[in-house]
């Protein structure tokens, strides 16, 4: 473990996105200096609103593999979160090229900035990694099924799944202290359905009395975590040093079909709006593939942080009410 001044800074990548974001201000309010690299692709400087101009925090607006001074920041960095990448089915499905090159490239860059000096890194990879498999809980040394390279949907999964085996393999061969987690279903404040998060569009939906769009039979169930819940598991996670080297599964677990969900939206906001179900072929790309569950087993985190999300689905659901858009 390289040695580092308390007042080194954290680097955050992709620290103006949604879960980033809620990063940032955790790292700030707890006495950290932050630098944040965000090229804005799919990050917005206005989430990052409530700490712009705060003495402890730096900008940087560039691409991560593009950054001129990326090995430097790494350098001089005590802890570094990679969470860039390519977020969202809808937009993986429209530009499949953009969504592996950017997943594959900028986390080979922050790898390789990293193991320059060792400096600490923990990687956010994706729930999506488990692909087609049909257990009742994932669990992180499961078996991975994930369907053929004809489908799109299938390339952001395994994109996310290249950027775990580079990052074990640095920890290996580079001896880089490295942390893999494995984010599902996260959502909460600043959230937004540009790229088909189903919380915030059905939110959107029902404040504007318009109807709730269902795809399928609605029968496929999800669990939710607010984003403060895997906010702390980051931040436990990387002051743990039995974590590295490991992987972690984030996540609720109060399984939800995503009719009960839509139904529960509609109740909580008093809405009117009617809910709408349109088949995949119709809503998604030809060869769409969808999983029916998706439910994480947690307690590898709660054995190493102490730690597991509490948020209830109804409190998770009133905390996204007013920034639902």
């Amino acid at each position: 473990m390289k040695q580092v001044s308390q007042a080194a800074p954290i680097l955050v990548t992709g620290g103006a996105g949604f879960i980033g974001s809620h990063l940032v201000e955790r790292l700030l309010a707890e006495g950290q200096a932050v630098v944040v690299l965000d090229d804005l692709s799919t990050g917005r400087l206005r989430n990052l609103q409530k700490v712009r101009g705060h003495p402890r925090l730096r900008v940087v607006i560039s691409k991560v593999s593009a950054c001129a001074e990326l090995s430097e920041l790494a350098a001089r960095s005590q802890y570094i979160y990679h969470l860039a990448a390519v977020v969202g089915v809808d937009l993986v499905m429209r530009s499949p090229l953009r969504a592996i090159q950017t997943n594959l490239r900028e986390t080979e860059a922050i790898l390789e900035a990293a193991a320059q000096r060792r400096t600490p890194l923990l990687l956010t990879s994706t729930s999506e990694v488990y692909g087609k498999s049909r257990r009742k809980t994932f669990a992180e040394e499961d078996d991975l099924l994930i369907g053929p390279p004809c489908f799109t949907r299938w390339s952001y999964a395994c994109s996310k799944l290249m950027d775990e085996f580079l990052a074990l393999a640095y920890a290996r061969e580079r001896h880089l202290p490295v942390v893999i987690t494995r984010l599902f279903n996260t959502v909460g404040p600043r959230q937004t359905g540009r790229f088909g998060m189903v919380m915030p569009r059905f939110l959107a939906a029902a404040q504007a009395g318009r109807p709730l769009r269902v795809f399928g039979d609605g029968q496929q169930t999800r669990c939710f975590c607010h984003v403060l819940d895997v906010v702390e598991a980051l931040v436990r996670l990387q002051r743990t040093r039995a974590a590295e080297g490991e992987i972690f599964n984030i996540g609720g677990t109060e399984e939800i079909s995503m009719r009960r969900l839509a139904e529960r939206v509609v109740q909580l906001t008093g809405s009117r709006s009617r809910i709408e179900f349109v088949p995949y072929a119709e809503a998604c790309a030809e060869g769409f593939e969808d999983m029916r569950r998706r439910q994480p087993r947690v307690t590898k985190l709660a054995r190493a942080i102490g730690f597991r999300p509490a948020r209830t689905l109804d409190q998770i659901i009133q905390a996204c009410l007013p920034a639902a858009k």
